[in-house]
């Protein structure tokens, strides 16, 4: 299918043609329509699978048709995204800037980390559209700068995440201050209770959209894992970044503080490295993130939260330095490789203590990652071992010898 058989305006098709779009993703194919039938809509999606673009694109004709309809030429605030990192807030921004880059409609992201002044000017001079994260836009809404009585169209995106992330009670107040009279649109990647309860309360009669199942999105990745005890981990990787093909890597860590230090030690490795997480101001995570898309950064660390939403175009390599301890966040994560099609690499590290992460996220994919044990480090013969795995005992410690061999220390029987 192409987009001009969708029913798009001639505006939102040059704007389409102008990005190099011509044509829909599945979700594209399956929500646009029934968007622009003014349907509630449940959608079930991931990162990458195209959903900005599935509801930016709906909302914005429908919203320049009834420009035209009702002849008015003074922005109003009719359109409210809400969504739970700054990262994704932007990206989406950009999405309606590129897709209404033919229409008169006027937009403005919505974040907190900076000053409001900038966003606080833009609002008083009119918009049609906020993109905004939950605490920032409570924060003007209490301060009177922003009313939500006129709102058509709701979006909120990534539902899980703003569960994940705490924020469930603070979309709860700012959907009780929404007209009961709209159309609402709910996309979430997965749906345990609270949120179908949360969608269920929100949604009138939806249309249910779902696409890539959380076990199929990882079919076209080629993933592996290495076992490794953690003082071993930086080695490791340094060592396995010394091949040159593998040209830029988003790395994970659970935590901020191990996410500082694994940039840090690369750096001083020679290998160049900045990394994002929630402490960094809202520039510096900018900047690291476009250093990164220039190529002039090879690595970019990250930490769950703050990669959220992070879109990078040919990103081969995706490394989990720390496996997650909810397995649909490894998913989320290796997603952010293998995009549109492209083969991508996923390459994990797992201690003694992550072992349990790993069978959770094996089960949840219906697949084994297969192990690499053509490493100075590997400590796989220690996790298959029927001892090892009665006993819940901890591994031998692997060290490399100076002549870059290896020896091991006490057995379980000296310990």
């Amino acid at each position: 299918m192409l987009f001009n058989e969708l029913q798009l305006i001639e505006p939102v098709l040059q704007a389409l043609s102008k990005e190099g779009y011509s044509s829909p993703t599945p979700i594209q194919e399956k929500a646009i329509p029934a968007i622009l039938q003014q349907r509630d809509l449940l959608g079930c999606a991931q990162t990458g699978t195209g959903k900005t673009a599935a509801f930016t694109i709906p909302v914005l004709q429908l919203m320049h048709l009834e420009q035209q309809h009702s002849g008015k030429k003074q922005a109003q605030l009719q359109t409210l995204i809400l969504t739970p990192t700054r990262e994704l807030a932007i990206q989406i921004g950009e999405s309606v800037n590129a897709y209404g880059h033919f229409l008169n409609i006027k937009h403005q992201v919505i974040f907190g980390g900076v000053p409001q002044y900038s966003q606080v000017q833009a609002i008083r001079r009119g918009v049609d559209v906020i993109v905004a994260t939950p605490g920032r836009l409570l924060d003007l809404m209490q301060q009177g700068h922003i009313n939500l009585n006129n709102i058509k169209y709701f979006v909120l995106d990534e539902a899980d995440r703003m569960l994940d992330m705490g924020f469930v009670h603070d979309v709860k107040r700012i959907i009780a201050k929404l007209p009961a009279k709209r159309q609402t649109l709910f996309f979430s990647a997965t749906m345990p209770p609270e949120i179908q309860q949360l969608a269920s309360m929100l949604l009138t009669n939806p249309v249910k959209v779902e696409v890539t199942p959380v076990s199929s999105t990882v079919e076209i990745i080629q993933q592996s894992v290495y076992y490794v005890e953690k003082q071993n981990k930086l080695p490791l990787m340094v060592q396995l970044l010394k091949d040159t093909s593998i040209e830029s890597v988003l790395v994970f860590t659970q935590m901020k503080h191990a996410a500082d230090k694994l940039a840090k030690n690369l750096n001083n490795a020679g290998i160049r490295t900045e990394a994002i997480h929630g402490n960094k101001s809202q520039n510096a995570r900018q900047n690291a993130l476009s250093n990164f898309k220039k190529r002039k950064t090879r690595v970019l660390v990250a930490t769950d939260i703050a990669a959220r939403g992070i879109d990078i175009d040919e990103l081969t390599h995706v490394f989990n330095f720390e496996l997650p301890n909810v397995p649909e966040t490894y998913v989320h994560r290796i997603g952010r490789t293998g995009r549109a099609g492209a083969s991508g690499v996923a390459i994990s590290f797992c201690d003694w203590s992550e072992k349990t992460f790993l069978t959770d996220i094996q089960k949840l994919i219906k697949k084994q990652i297969d192990v690499v044990k053509d490493h100075p480090f590997d400590i796989s013969f220690m996790h298959n071992s029927p001892v090892a795995a009665s006993a819940g005992a901890a591994p031998v410690s692997t060290m490399r010898s100076a002549g870059g061999g290896r020896r091991y220390g006490k057995t379980f029987s000296q310990r």
